[in-house]
């Protein structure tokens, strides 16, 4: 049994008739009351459905709701390709990973100490050391876990026995410049964000900014997206972009694109923490 609070109710599966219908009337009889519904259907005729609802002070039984939901869809629905998912509406569980570079960290940390972030941070994980002193002043577990001597495989075991300790939903890259190993990533599919310094699918790679110099763009830009084994190649949750022109240098480039990189990443963990965002093959759609 759940004790009421706002749920969030996803569902996704081929489009048939009736699919909106049978939702909110299961929703209604037992009890609960809709306070915020997005739908939308590909091209491709892919359903998708984000339902927020709430219960007052009664209780319901989440899987009940479930098994009625997945077990009386409508005449010509694939019942065994929808999908539902029922999450409490609440703060997510983060681990951040870091490098050298603080701005993206330290846009997370204020709006995690004002309660803008939407997720606690259990801890801060990095190979260097030089950002302990800045997450020391809002009291959070940092980790210096060093690559130093460590093949990349023993490096990543390091940060996985870190990460036993506090299981978090989500990891969080803020600038962690190392390539992950797709037996780390498996570890944790479709819930590790990366902020990239470019307006993908350009610019991939190490130093972006320098890329772009040298081509001559009038954007700059960055990229939020889930990790996957293709280097910066998963699903984009967020994008914005910024003007420049042929004045700036690359360090001026890259001086204006933190500004951006930190604003996209902090819209992308919104999005995502508050279970906005579907996986569809290599895309993230976002209600």
């Amino acid at each position: 049994m759940t004790v009421s609070d706002k749920h969030v109710l996803l569902m996704d599966g081929p489009d048939s008739k009736g699919l909106i219908y049978h939702v909110t009337g299961v929703l209604f009889r037992h009890g609960l009351n809709i306070i915020h519904n997005d739908e939308y259907v590909s091209p491709s005729g892919q359903f998708f459905m984000r339902t927020e609802f709430e219960s007052g002070n009664a209780t319901f039984d989440s899987e009940a709701l479930l098994h009625e939901l997945r077990t009386t869809l409508p005449e010509g629905a694939n019942q065994e390709a929808i999908t539902f998912r029922l999450n409490p509406k609440r703060k997510k569980n983060i681990v951040v990973l870091v490098t050298k570079e603080h701005h993206c960290l330290g846009e997370l940390l204020i709006r995690y100490a004002f309660d803008e972030l939407d997720a606690t941070i259990l801890a801060v994980v990095s190979n260097y050391n030089l950002l302990q002193p800045l997450v020391g002043k809002f009291g959070i577990p940092f980790h210096y876990v060093s690559h130093e001597g460590k093949t990349r495989e023993e490096h990543e075991q390091a940060i996985l026995r870190t990460l036993a300790i506090y299981e978090p939903e989500y990891l969080v890259l803020a600038k962690y410049m190392r390539v992950l190993t797709p037996g780390f990533v498996n570890q944790f599919p479709n819930r590790i964000i990366n902020i990239h310094h470019s307006f993908l699918p350009a610019f991939i790679g190490a130093n972006p900014y320098r890329q772009a110099y040298e081509r001559g763009v009038k954007i700059i830009g960055a990229t939020a997206h889930f990790v996957n084994n293709d280097l910066d190649e998963g699903p984009i949750i967020a994008q914005d972009v910024k003007e420049v022109n042929h004045r700036q240098t690359a360090a001026d480039m890259a001086t204006e694109g933190k500004d951006v990189e930190k604003i996209v990443l902090s819209q992308a963990l919104k999005l995502v923490f508050n279970d906005r965002v579907f996986i569809s093959g290599n895309r993230a759609i976002v209600l």
